[in-house]
């Protein structure tokens, strides 16, 4: 295609015009209700962290937020809600390890990378393999004999087809040459219900889902997928599987373009706000999530890391999305 001198020249002029109108709107912000939406139903471990973090970022930013909840395509249907949004600091995402595969799993409608701009890494947390307290299996050797026994038999439930919970199991149950069933689930909280009520074998899930259910004694934890032993918890390091690790993870995304000094805005105000005493010890000890907050860089390069881990699982066993 030909370009113009013309349209050269409009290029030119409206480029300073641009800029000039996201300054004015960076330092107009905040001007309205400011939304976050969270890609996943109520009773996962996305939702309560955002709804720890409303109180603080309402105080801090001087403004109204709200929370919505948009699940559904393993977080994707939140996701792309966001990346269509308004640049203008009033739409936010908060995302779960979904996040760096569902580009494996499905056709998008956005671009992971170049759609959403990277805010804040929260942090990680190990996933947990658990059981209802009625079934026999303690550990890994456990269940590794009874799938031998009966293949494609015994069942666990995930967060969602594609989820780093599940890729993990894909993984695990390869290298110990056994088969089990997978049920996938639209968020954590579906996931966990049916683990509680015994409609599944197992549950795999991160530590910020599994274990408050393990300290209520609703069901039992076989092993996690950390590089650290947990207290009374082997990993699966410890089980017989060098090397073998695996972490979900949160972090928060802006729809891209959205001025930089209203990403590092509120991206600081959370910060400050997941710091504080009473909500960072509710999400390091209650939810098992270790703490990073990292900035947008962070995020990129953590995001990326997921990407070039998980995306490889995916096409080598053909895993495809809800």
């Amino acid at each position: 295609m030909r370009i113009t001198r013309p349209s050269i020249l409009v290029g030119a002029v409206a480029a300073p015009f641009l800029a000039r109108t996201r300054m004015a709107s960076a330092q107009n912000w905040p001007s309205g209700v400011i939304k976050t939406i969270v890609p996943f139903p109520p009773g996962g471990t996305v939702d309560p962290i955002a709804r720890l973090a409303q109180t603080g970022l309402q105080q801090r930013l001087g403004a109204t937020i709200i929370i919505e909840n948009r699940p559904g395509a393993s977080g994707s249907t939140g996701a792309g809600a966001v990346a269509k949004s308004a640049p203008d600091g009033n739409t936010w995402l908060f995302v779960f390890d979904t996040h760096a595969v569902n580009p494996f799993l499905q056709n998008l409608p956005f671009d992971t990378e170049k759609d959403l701009d990277p805010v804040v890494l929260i942090g990680t947390a190990p996933n947990v393999l658990a059981t209802h307290p009625s079934r026999p299996y303690k550990t890994l050797a456990d269940v590794v004999a009874a799938a031998k026994a009966k293949p494609d038999t015994l069942t666990y439930g995930s967060v969602g087809a594609g989820s780093v919970g599940h890729l993990t199991m894909v993984q695990l149950t390869k290298r110990a040459g056994i088969k089990m069933v997978h049920v996938p689930y639209r968020g954590g909280g579906p996931a966990m219900n049916d683990a509680i009520a015994g409609h599944v074998d197992f549950i795999i899930g991160s530590a910020a889902l599994v274990m408050p259910q393990v300290s209520a004694a609703t069901i039992r934890p076989i092993l996690q997928t950390g590089k650290t032993r947990m207290p009374t918890l082997p990993n699966a390091i410890e089980s017989g599987f060098a090397g073998f690790e695996s972490y979900a993870w949160w972090g928060v995304f802006a729809p891209a373009g959205t001025p930089k000094p209203i990403n590092q805005r509120f991206g600081n105000a959370l910060i400050e706000t997941l710091r504080e005493p009473g909500i960072s010890k509710q999400i390091s000890e209650n939810l098992q999530v270790t703490m990073l907050l990292g900035g947008p860089e962070d995020a990129r390069k953590f995001l990326k890391a997921q990407m070039d881990l998980w995306g490889p699982v995916v096409q080598e066993n053909s895993i495809r999305g809800e």
